[in-house]
Order: C-alpha cells, then sequence, then structure tokens
C-alpha cells in the first residue's frame, strides 16, 4: 500500500498524485500542514517538506525526482507503449530537463508565489506569515507567468506533448504548476492558445479528476477550474 503525504495545492504533490493516477495506483493521502512539523513527518523527512511517498513498511520516499524514478522504476512497465518514461536516452534527458524546468524555475518564479500569496496565507498562523496577500509580489507573479506560459506553448506547437512524440512525465509536472494558477484564475491563457488547448488535453484525462475536485477553505475555484472546454 502506497501512503502519500502531501498538500492539495503543493505543485510538487500535484505532479505525483498525478503520475500515480496515471499509473491506476491506489493510494493512500496524507493531508500534511508541514509548519506544524510534526515529529511522525519529521522522522520520515527531517527537512519538512512534502511530497514524501511510502509503500509498505519500506522508507520514505523523499521529492518528486525520487519518486518520479521510484513510480517508473516499480510501475512504468504496466503502461507499455505509453510509459511516462521516454526508451530513449536522449529523449529521457530531454524529458528529466523539462521536468527540472518545470519544477523548479516556474515553481520558482511564478507558482510559488500565487500558492503562498493566495493559498498558504489562509492557513498560515500569523506568527508564521500568514495575513492577507501581498500585491506587490502577485504583480511580479504575474508578468512571470506569461514567460512560462510562452515556453509551454512553444513546446506544445513544436511537438505532439511537450518534451517528444507521447506524453511523458514533463506534461504532468506543468500541468501540475499550472493546475495550481488555474484555480487562483491567474492563468493568462489568452496569451498563447497552444498551451491553452495542450492543457485542455491534459486536463480532460481521468487522472486529473481528483484534481479538479480540491477546493481551499473559504476560496472558491475559479470558474473555469473544472471546465474541460474553457
Amino acid at each position: 500500500m502506497l501512503t502519500l503525504y502531501h498538500h492539495p495545492f503543493s505543485p510538487a504533490s500535484r505532479f505525483v498524485r498525478l503520475m500515480l493516477a496515471e499509473h491506476e495506483v491506489k493510494v493512500e493521502l496524507v493531508y500534511e500542514r508541514v509548519w506544524e512539523r510534526r515529529a511522525e513527518f519529521l522522522a520520515l523527512n527531517p527537512a519538512a517538506t512534502v511530497p514524501v511517498l511510502t509503500e509498505n513498511d519500506g522508507p520514505p520516499i523523499v521529492g518528486i525526482f525520487p519518486i518520479m524514478e521510484y513510480v517508473d522504476e516499480t510501475r512504468g512497465y504496466s503502461l507499455g507503449e505509453h510509459r511516462l518514461m521516454p526508451n530513449h536516452p536522449e529523449a529521457r534527458a530531454e524529458m528529466r530537463r523539462l521536468v527540472d524546468w518545470f519544477a523548479h524555475k516556474t515553481h520558482d518564479e511564478a507558482t510559488q508565489y500565487f500558492a503562498h500569496e493566495k493559498i498558504f496565507k489562509l492557513e498560515l498562523p500569523a506568527a508564521l506569515g500568514g495575513g492577507s496577500p501581498d500585491n506587490q509580489v502577485l504583480r511580479v507573479a504575474r508578468a512571470n507567468i506569461k514567460h512560462h506560459l510562452h515556453y509551454i506553448g512553444w513546446l506544445a506547437g513544436s511537438r505532439n506533448w511537450l518534451s517528444g512524440e507521447r506524453m511523458t512525465f514533463a506534461d504532468l509536472i506543468a500541468a501540475a504548476q499550472l493546475s495550481v494558477v488555474d484555480y487562483l484564475g491567474e492563468v493568462p491563457w489568452d496569451e498563447d492558445l497552444n498551451a491553452k488547448y495542450w492543457y485542455a488535453r491534459i486536463k480532460s484525462r481521468p487522472s486529473f479528476r481528483a484534481l479538479l475536485s480540491d477546493r481551499v477553505q473559504g476560496l472558491p475555484a475559479s470558474p473555469i477550474y473544472t471546465d474541460l472546454d474553457f
């Protein structure tokens, strides 16, 4: 049995949920408020970050890259020709480059600002930084998200999927990042139709359904969040 320690609006956690859903793997979800620094969770990951995956009595698997490789090595064969890890070494290198890009650059320059200012600040106590969004930070995020949307559009317009001819982990991590921003209605979809059409394809997959049911208490989803034909 797999157990995932996660936060519903952590893009990294959403990436892992998507990959597990694509493999049709059952998983028990544990909603982890990392700022509470639970002793039981710190024993799994002293860094107090999500996602963390465990299987039965095995050791914790911490972070998206180890989890991605673990899921592919233990379950990728079940997808056959639809395996999310490309077969050729050069294709795998490109896929991993893009996973790193979206996990770090897109997150660090855009997604994390939206998530922190508009979602996490609602949950955090004031002593830990909770409170109202910082509009100056949001202005930076709104400018930066356009650049990342255009990059996704360029990739989607020049390839069948972001890293090549078939869907890979790169598509899932990019979609996980955008899904958080889309919940908030902060993705300027009209800026790049290639990116919009690509997201509509992946948003329509069965693996996305659980993400579309997530809600932030006191903060309704944007009107198009669950619309597959937005």
